[in-house]
């Protein structure tokens, strides 16, 4: 079976790492992530006290780890030409990776994205597929070439983006999906039973990383894509609004939507407030109430004051912003 390095960070790493073991693959060199991310010193310590979930994985599956500063550094390509790969998987990799390393392995170098290419290119489609409210993403496997996940498709999978999803669960079930559709694939290219599929440009998006401005509610959208927002940024980022010069964030598993039976229509407008449930519930744009329980002030000074701010200061019939 194939000769396999694989690339990557988190739980997606660790997914690779077993699918490709359970297709008798020799996996024979791991590059993780963290060390372009962390100092080598901090790195050590780290992995001796606190070790990440994919250092564990290649400390107890016996792998050989690959020690580079960078997967385009002179380092890296001649540990690459030395172990002479047939395959280099990648998943969760922020740098561009240069076309002289892309070719280095005999038969590719294969990313896993996870979204349902040319949909959703770019570093988190976990949170821009919520966010935009779509019912499924899923996990492409595509050829790699010079520019960001943009290579002929080898294999997808589809997973499901269910109502009540973070961030957090809908990459839970991605890299789940990840883990059995790479031993497929490995399987598939073993029998020369796939053919690449080039993407259609048309039908590209592309999504950046997230700003300082995205984070800040807007209650003039609707009530589902408020609480599309704020489910999409767990567990990357908080999501805030703010009152009178005070910031509230909500917290993505105690948000529900509210059929407003009120007479007040003004969008922003506080209808109730609860300081026991810690709750503010605000009219939407088009009209519905959102109700954000758990809410804490931003700051860990004012944090633990939540709870008496709201029944203070906060005010049936103010506006948040």
């Amino acid at each position: 079976m194939f000769r396999v390095v694989i690339l990557g960070h988190g739980d997606m790493l660790s997914n690779l790492i077993i699918g490709a073991t359970d297709a008798k693959c020799k996996i024979v060199g791991v590059f993780r992530y963290e060390r372009l991310k962390t100092c080598s010193i901090y790195r050590k310590i780290k992995d001796f006290f606190l070790p990440s979930k994919e250092y564990s994985y290649i400390k107890s599956y016996c792998l050989p780890e690959i020690k580079a500063k960078s997967a385009n550094s002179e380092e890296f390509k001649k540990e690459l030409l030395s172990l002479n790969p047939d395959i280099v998987l990648v998943g969760t990799w922020s740098e561009k990776i240069n076309k002289d390393i892309v070719q280095l392995p005999k038969i590719a170098m294969i990313n896993a994205h996870p979204s349902l290419l040319p949909k959703y290119r770019g570093p988190n489609p976990y949170l821009q597929t919520i966010w935009h409210q779509e019912k499924q993403s899923g996990i492409t496997f595509h050829l790699m070439n010079e520019k960001f996940d943009a290579g002929a498709i080898l294999l997808q999978k589809t997973v499901e983006i269910k109502p009540d999803d973070t961030g957090k669960e809908l990459k839970e079930r991605t890299v789940l999906t990840a883990r059995s559709a790479v031993t497929e694939l490995l399987n598939m290219l073993a029998d020369d039973f796939i053919i690449p599929v080039d993407q259609s440009e048309e039908r590209a998006t592309y999504y950046p990383q997230i700003t300082n401005d995205d984070v800040m509610i807007d209650f003039k959208k609707s009530a589902e894509e408020i609480y599309a927002h704020i489910r999409a940024f767990h567990p990357w980022s908080k999501t805030f609004f703010e009152y009178e010069n005070k910031f509230f964030i909500p917290n993505p598993y105690a948000v529900e939507i509210l059929d407003n039976n009120t007479e007040t229509q003004e969008i922003g407008e506080i209808i109730e407030k609860n300081h026991k449930e810690k709750s503010i519930t605000v009219v939407c744009g088009d009209g519905k109430l959102l109700k954000m329980s758990k809410l804490n002030l931003y700051g860990h000074l004012n944090k633990p004051f939540t709870s008496f701010y709201i029944k203070k200061c906060v005010k049936e019939h103010g506006k948040v912003s």
